[in-house]
């Protein structure tokens, strides 16, 4: 019964629309997964460049992820289609679906699950070693630690900012003899 609801308030509302907007709320009624595409990927690039949080950042990746998925399966739809399976004596021609984009989000999907598991491995090894996920936080504790040069000295004098020496002679030095040597 609501489905019948919805389709009259779709017909009223496409109705009252000017004729080059009607057309658009025709193809977005119809293309749900191409909407939901959408919204999904502006919602994983927007959390992956936004959020200061690594843990919210790799839920972003995989929110990117699925969007890339849903796109795949979408794009392989054919209406009418049948499954690439033709039994023997059967008609040889027909409308087939490519099984190619689901093997390829099959194995995304193994590749993504992968990824989440070592980020959120490598997660845990920054929260044991920093006692924090903040990415802002994590910059200035590695200045301080001169793992990473501080911006200002860096931009101001042109050196690395940890020894103190110019980019130039810094590439030309040779190695420490505390080191080890790359053979």
């Amino acid at each position: 019964m609501s489905a019948l609801v919805d389709a009259a308030d779709f017909a009223r509302t496409a109705a009252s629309v000017p004729a080059s907007t009607a057309g658009a709320v025709e193809i977005l009624a119809t293309r749900h997964a191409y909407v939901a595409f959408a919204l999904l990927l502006c919602i994983g690039l927007y959390m992956m460049i936004a959020n200061k949080n690594l843990v919210k950042k790799i839920i972003g990746l995989n929110l990117f992820q699925t969007a890339i998925f849903l796109l795949f399966i979408a794009s392989a739809y054919v209406e009418g289609g049948s499954i690439p399976i033709v039994p023997t004596g059967g008609p040889e021609g027909g409308l087939y679906v490519s099984p190619l984009p689901h093997v390829l989000v099959l194995t995304a999907i193994v590749v993504g699950v992968s990824l989440t598991a070592v980020a959120l491995a490598l997660c845990i090894r920054i929260y044991d070693e920093y006692g924090t996920l903040r990415t802002d936080t994590l910059r200035e504790l590695l200045r301080d630690e001169g793992s990473i040069p501080s911006r200002r000295s860096a931009d101001a004098s042109g050196t690395d900012g940890a020894s103190g020496t110019p980019d130039a002679e810094r590439a030309t030095a040779a190695p420490d003899a505390g080191g080890e040597a790359d053979d």
